[in-house]
């Protein structure tokens, strides 16, 4: 057995294994995985009695997919990336994807700073702080440098 930054190991051998066992794994629901299933990002095959049996293919996806899901993506971009045979058309998605998060850095990083001028301030209203009303003035119209009156 090898362990895993996840749950219990799964066996080293390549043997397929249940849903639970997998869901276990990841610290994943089942319905996680059966809706991923629903949504074509996994195909795992089904044994005798009809049970969802995970080889190493499916582990494999389950490990890209929840990364991916930390890297921001949605479980469509997720299926569109999986699905796309063109690399041109992968590499477009990802471009799209890269730009969006860079946008979401910005948004944060500007949030960040708003947050962190007013942890700084002295004023009793940090409102009033002129470093602060610059860093809202083109949210309220007023030009940034402008000086701005209560």
């Amino acid at each position: 057995m090898k362990s895993s930054e996840h749950g219990p190991p799964l066996s080293v051998d390549r043997e397929p294994v249940s849903i639970g066992a997998i869901a276990q794994h990841f610290g994943l629901a089942t319905h996680v995985l059966r809706h991923w299933e629903s949504m074509g990002l996994l195909t795992p095959v089904r044994d005798a009695a009809g049970r969802r049996r995970y080889g190493i293919t499916d582990r494999t996806r389950v490990a890209v997919t929840m990364r991916a899901k930390e890297a921001g993506l949605s479980l469509n971009t997720i299926r569109s990336l999986a699905t796309a045979s063109d690399p041109v058309r992968r590499r477009q998605i990802l471009g799209e994807e890269a730009e969006l998060l860079r946008s979401r850095i910005t948004a944060a990083q500007a949030s960040l700073d708003l947050i962190e001028c007013a942890l700084d301030c002295d004023h009793e209203d940090f409102t009033q702080c002129a470093d602060f009303q610059q860093l809202v003035a083109g949210r309220i119209g007023i030009a940034p440098g402008s000086r701005t009156t209560a």
